[in-house]
C-alpha cells in the first residue's frame, strides 16, 4: 500500500527586523506564521526550525538551491508574529519572502 506524501512545514513571510524607533536588530528576524493568529497558538512553534530557500546561479553540492537555517525563539506582540534567529542574517532582499517553518523538533 502506498502511503500519501506528508507536508512537514507550513509557510510563513518575513515582515522585517526586530526594530525600535532608531534601532534595527538585523540578527533577530519577525516571521508571520501561516494560520496562526494569536500568542497562544505561537507556543506549539516555539524552537521549530525555519528554512529561508534562495536559488543561486552555479551548482553546488548537487542543487542550485540554497539553504539558511534558523529556529522561532519567542513571540512578538500579540497576532501571531515570532521572532526568529537565522544561521546568516537574512538579506534586505528577503523581505516580503517566504519561509518554511519545518514542524520538528517535536516538544511533545
Amino acid at each position: 500500500m502506498a502511503s500519501e506524501p506528508c507536508r512537514l512545514y507550513v509557510s510563513g513571510a518575513i515582515l522585517g527586523y526586530k526594530r525600535g524607533l532608531r534601532n534595527q536588530h538585523n540578527s533577530t528576524s519577525l516571521i508571520k506564521i501561516a494560520g496562526v493568529d494569536s500568542k497562544e497558538e505561537v507556543d506549539f512553534y516555539l524552537g521549530k526550525r525555519i528554512a529561508f530557500i534562495t536559488k543561486g546561479s552555479t551548482e553546488r553540492n548537487g542543487t542550485k538551491y540554497r539553504v539558511n537555517w534558523g529556529r522561532v525563539c519567542r513571540a512578538h506582540g500579540s497576532n501571531g508574529v515570532v521572532r526568529c534567529k537565522f544561521a546568516r542574517d537574512l538579506p534586505p532582499q528577503s523581505i516580503g519572502g517566504r519561509v518554511r517553518v519545518m514542524l520538528y523538533p517535536s516538544r511533545v
